[in-house]
C-alpha cells in the first residue's frame, strides 16, 4: 500500500518561508529505485475552495507551477530518499491552505497533508 507523508508545515509571517516534505513508501515505492520513475505532485486547498495543483516534478526532474506561486516556490526531488520537497518562500495569507502530496502510479495517491498558515 503506497503511503505518502508530509511534514513541514506550520505557521509563518508573510514573507516567511517553508520546507514541505513528502516521503513515499510501501506498495511501488518498497522499492528504492521505483520512486524515480514517477511524476509527484503538490496541491493545496483552502477552506471553502477547491484543490488546486500547485507544483509538478516529472521523473527527469522538469518542474511545472502554477501562476501564483511561480518565482516563489520550489520543487524538488531526492529520489534516493524517496522524497520530493516544496520549498515556498516569500508566502503571502493567501497560500494559507492544507498542502498535500500527490502520485500516481496504477491509480491515484494522496498523503494526509499538512496545515500551512500564513498570518501576522
Amino acid at each position: 500500500q503506497v503511503q505518502l507523508v508530509e511534514s513541514g508545515g506550520g505557521l509563518v509571517q508573510p514573507g516567511g518561508s517553508l520546507r514541505l516534505s513528502c516521503a513515499a513508501s510501501g506498495g511501488i515505492f518498497s522499492s528504492g529505485s521505483n520512486f524515480r520513475f514517477y511524476t509527484m505532485n503538490w496541491y493545496r486547498q483552502a477552506p471553502g475552495k477547491q484543490r488546486e495543483l500547485v507544483a509538478t516534478i516529472t521523473s527527469g526532474s522538469g518542474t511545472n507551477y502554477a501562476g501564483s506561486v511561480k518565482g516563489r516556490f520550489t520543487i524538488s526531488r531526492d529520489n534516493a530518499k524517496n522524497t520530493v520537497y516544496l520549498q515556498m518562500n516569500s508566502l503571502k495569507p493567501e497560500d494559507t491552505a492544507v498542502y498535500y502530496c500527490n502520485a500516481y502510479t496504477t491509480q491515484n495517491h494522496w498523503g494526509q497533508g499538512t496545515q500551512v498558515t500564513v498570518s501576522s
